[in-house]
């Protein structure tokens, strides 16, 4: 069980508090855990990835529409403020990681980070649980993805630069809206839009392979700033996009809802029809197989104006036949996309389970996925008993 501690480290007050925006006024709260196991496993035909790493739960970037709220309820906690003030830190990751993929069974498939909840939040500046896996896969050269809102992960760009040279890393920053202050809203402790596209600028200079996901897309909030984003993107050195539409499972809904009414009171209820017209008239579709899709003429024109810009601005025209690159569906039929997807995914509990809401979860990240690793060349090898110093 995940225990409080009496005094944590301050991130603010760390090394890299130049990556971190300014602290949040509400206090946190963090709890440190020995986690059962590290790697979670998902077989949802929504994901398009397999395995996935989360060393924290709970997340300070107090985003109003994240997926994973529901997932804090299993330590009997809420899915509101709790969520975003009661942070749980797996001490042990990095261990867990390193004894996991050592186990014989581990065949070196893409390992997505973020899946959860985001890695790169700023109590990452204190516990460096995100930095110290990805030098475990660095070590045994095993293929990663990741997806965040935090410009902390700048602090890393030699280290993913690395990984993608020696193995395959792709970073995709979600970025779904143009405006900082409009983010802001939504969004109130997550790194500002601007920030990240200059840790999407710095990453790509240091050669890793970058993409943007505009996801979530809230139809009548964000769906304008399609063409700026995607071409902001492209100019900080991504090669690759993509979108999902707004999930909102259960108890997500509430906690929308009274943000949108707060930050947005004159185009609240215009959004919320919007939302409705492309579910089918109903706020959320939870279903496998559709929860992840949008439907209707509205969404069918977001989607358009999506694909017209990516074509105009050569974004995911690399990664068409890539073995790297996931399948994502659309209404029509699957379709070849980018490597990170949307918003969510599963989460190890304590006991080794997955933690992933059969119905909570906005599909996320990562590197190739699943079967696709196999269609690609191994990069994956364990390191020598006398360590990993004439391995790397």
């Amino acid at each position: 069980m995940p225990r409080p501690i009496n005094n944590p480290p301050n991130p603010w007050s760390s090394t890299q508090v130049e990556y971190l925006e300014e602290a949040p006024p509400a206090t946190l709260q963090i709890f440190e855990e020995q986690a059962r196991s590290i790697i979670a496993a998902n077989d949802s035909p929504d994901l398009p990835f397999r395995y996935s790493v989360n060393p924290y739960r709970g997340c300070i970037h107090a985003c109003a529409y994240c997926y994973a709220r529901p997932s804090h309820q299993y330590l009997g906690w809420g899915a509101g403020t709790d969520f975003d003030r009661k942070i749980v830190v797996k001490t042990n990751a990095p261990e867990l990681l390193e004894k996991e993929l050592n186990r014989r069974s581990w065949q070196g498939d893409t390992i997505v980070f973020s899946g959860n909840v985001d890695c790169y939040q700023p109590v990452e500046a204190s516990y460096a649980l995100t930095r110290r896996c990805l030098e475990v896969c660095l070590a045994f050269r095993n293929p990663v993805g990741l997806i965040t809102k935090g410009a902390l992960v700048r602090r890393d760009a030699a280290l993913l630069g690395e990984l993608a040279r020696r193995a395959r890393a792709r970073v995709h920053f979600s970025i779904p809206f143009a405006d900082d202050a409009v983010a802001r809203k939504m969004e109130p402790y997550a790194s500002r839009s601007s920030l990240r596209f200059e840790a999407m600028r710095a990453l790509s200079d240091a050669g890793v392979p970058t993409g943007i996901s505009l996801s979530p897309m809230i139809p009548g909030l964000n769906d304008s700033d399609i063409p700026e984003l995607l071409e902001r993107a492209r100019d900080a050195g991504a090669d690759s996009a993509f979108m999902m539409p707004l999930r909102l499972p259960r108890e997500v809904l509430p906690v929308f809802d009274e943000r949108l009414e707060e930050a947005f009171p004159d185009r609240a209820g215009k959004v919320r029809r919007a939302i409705q017209e492309m579910r089918g008239g109903k706020m959320n579709e939870a279903a496998f197989g559709a929860r992840f899709q949008g439907a209707g003429p509205r969404w069918a024109a977001i989607q358009r104006l999506f694909e017209v810009h990516c074509q105009r601005l050569g974004l995911n025209a690399a990664r068409v036949g890539d073995e790297n690159a996931p399948r994502v569906r659309d209404e029509n039929a699957a379709r070849v996309r980018d490597e990170a997807r949307g918003d969510g995914s599963s989460e190890a509990r304590g006991d080794g389970s997955s933690e992933a809401s059969k119905d909570g979860s906005n599909g996320l990240s990562g590197g190739n996925h699943g079967s696709n690793d196999g269609e690609a060349r191994s990069t994956f090898r364990r390191p020598s008993r006398q360590g990993t110093l004439f391995d790397l």
